[in-house]
């Protein structure tokens, strides 16, 4: 090769392929760690905090926070699944959403005289006000959590981890971990796919109360997780 065309390539910028995934990655991986690692250190002070007004300071604390790494993120609204749902895509999601729940009830016949007791099947004045707070779960999960591991580990380790994030969240409620695993890894998937979290609330709603209204609350404890569960007296 001549000389003055070895020296125009040398000097030409190196085109650089980049796939979806990488796009995501973030520039600041410590910045993303450290913003999972805060809001979820947060949110496990609150849930193991005697009720009081320290509960609600670790509560305070964790909303705060997760709302201005979510206003002051990279990410975009449609990234963060707050776009407007697709139809195809949702009905899928609630499709799927309805033939699991179905098997919950199942399930909880085969734990026999472990699930002996009454079930605690929520009212609807009390129902309504736990599918909202589904969609707040989703959009921590999600929007918050889920979006950030992706950019850090890739879509597959992420999902994975952000189930097992949910899943802790839920200790030391036996029924709630094994289920909050499973079911984040349902609710992970739907949404690497699917990129909406409003179809994944109706989903987590559907879920939470068809476990109340199947599994008794000598093993619920009233759905509740945490230093909650431990405190429970029926």
């Amino acid at each position: 090769m001549p000389p003055a065309s070895q020296n125009f390539l040398e000097q030409t910028p190196q085109i650089q392929l980049v796939t979806a995934e990488q796009d995501r990655r973030p520039a600041n991986k410590f910045g993303s760690w450290a913003q999972v690692a805060v809001a979820y250190a947060l949110i496990e002070a609150a849930l193991w905090t005697r009720p009081g007004s320290l509960a609600l300071f670790w509560t305070a604390a964790a909303a705060l926070c997760i709302l201005c790494f979510v206003l002051f993120s990279r990410f975009t609204w449609r990234e963060m699944g707050l776009g407007i749902p697709p139809a195809r895509g949702s009905l899928w999601i609630l499709l799927s959403a309805a033939v699991l729940a179905m098997t919950i009830p199942i399930s909880s016949l085969l734990l026999g005289p472990l699930n002996a007791g009454t079930t605690h099947a929520l009212p609807f004045h009390i129902a309504w006000r736990y599918a909202i707070w589904s969609l707040v779960q989703q959009f921590i999960l999600q929007s918050f959590l889920f979006v950030r591991l992706e950019s850090l580990l890739g879509s597959s380790r992420a999902a994975l981890t952000t189930a097992a994030l949910f899943s802790a969240a839920h200790i030391p409620s036996p029924v709630l971990t094994v289920l909050g695993f499973l079911g984040g890894l349902f609710f992970c998937e739907m949404f690497r796919r699917y990129r909406n979290i409003f179809p994944l609330g109706v989903a987590h709603a559907l879920f939470g109360l068809t476990i109340a209204a199947s599994f008794s609350d000598r093993l619920l404890h009233h759905m509740r997780v945490g230093i909650g569960y431990l405190m429970f007296h029926p």
